[in-house]
């Protein structure tokens, strides 16, 4: 992956309304990572007279920990995060996605594969296996996307031209698993489609899986929202703060030092005259302020080392 050229496009030169989104999955409390996206994806749709909405991404059960889409939500609110419209449960989008996958096998893009992740992985994964020319039944099975002609470069908001490598792209992705559960590649671009999403605002940790993200937009003949990615926060180099590395989870007392803290991480330093204001005088000074090119000075924290067959 390389990252070409990081002239900044202008924002929002597009008539329709900005349609922005906060997707979290409830594998967990928020962490500080976790806020600094949230803050920054609100700040880009407030700042653009768009929306904010929120989605939550609750599609793998076993990862997910009872009560954690709760606290989200009172989390974000704790930090005036307010979103707009109804919160979107992907659980509850099954018969929509089950549409989709029917559509896209109709169309040729999909294939039934008996094979395990490993299987996959200690294979060429630049052809696709075997499966592809067997007839197989959906019982057992995954449904992987045929990915033999996929998109090279997107533009993102923030990096400028992003660029794969062929050797970084396989030739084919999960869409549904076999224990029936739908994989996040597809689930994330049909509610993207299905909610009017202009631009996807989210940490560059999810930098590589938009090169499968346009290759569904385009088997969904649809047209591509626009991207950007934030810097991520790290515990330490190369350790990416996360759910996964036990990142601490917010501490909603503290809502009004949390948002300083994110805006600073984003480019944005609070004047000490709001130090002490409530979180809603904070995020209406940080809207009148924001601007994306102050996340130029924090791009050489994002760390774009992340292996696309991760997906498969």
């Amino acid at each position: 992956m390389a990252i070409q050229n990081k002239v900044l496009p202008s924002v929002n030169t597009d008539s329709t309304q900005y349609v922005g989104r906060f997707a979290p999955s409830p594998s967990g409390p928020l962490h500080f990572g976790s806020l600094v996206t949230a803050v920054g994806s609100y700040l880009q749709a407030k700042k653009n007279e768009g929306k904010w909405l929120l989605r939550i991404e609750d599609i793998d059960p076993p990862r997910e920990i009872p009560g954690a889409a709760d606290n989200i939500l009172k989390c974000l609110a704790a930090h005036h995060l307010y979103w707009d419209d109804s919160v979107v449960y992907q659980s509850q989008r099954s018969e929509l996605y089950l549409d989709k996958l029917d559509w896209l096998a109709k169309h040729g893009h999909t294939y039934l594969c008996a094979c395990t992740r490993s299987q996959l992985l200690h294979s060429d994964v630049f052809c696709l296996c075997d499966c592809v020319n067997r007839s197989l039944r959906i019982k057992d099975c995954a449904i992987r996307f045929k990915h033999s002609d996929p998109i090279k470069q997107f533009n993102d908001q923030v990096l400028g031209q992003i660029s794969f490598k062929p050797n970084e792209l396989p030739a084919q992705f999960t869409l549904r698993r076999k224990d029936g559960l739908f994989a996040y590649q597809l689930a994330v671009v049909v509610d993207d489609i299905e909610q009017g999403i202009s631009e996807v605002a989210r940490g560059a940790d999810l930098l590589s899986a938009t090169a499968f993200q346009l290759s569904l937009y385009r088997a969904f003949q649809r047209a591509t929202p626009k991207f950007l990615h934030f810097p991520v926060v790290v515990s330490k180099p190369g350790m990416k703060l996360s759910k996964q590395n036990h990142a601490p989870g917010i501490d909603n007392s503290k809502a009004s030092s949390n948002i300083i803290q994110a805006l600073a991480f984003l480019g944005l330093s609070v004047p000490k005259s709001l130090m002490q204001e409530s979180c809603a005088n904070i995020l209406q000074w940080a809207i009148a302020h924001w601007d994306i090119h102050s996340l130029l000075a924090e791009q050489e924290r994002i760390d774009n080392r992340i292996e696309l067959v991760d997906s498969i």
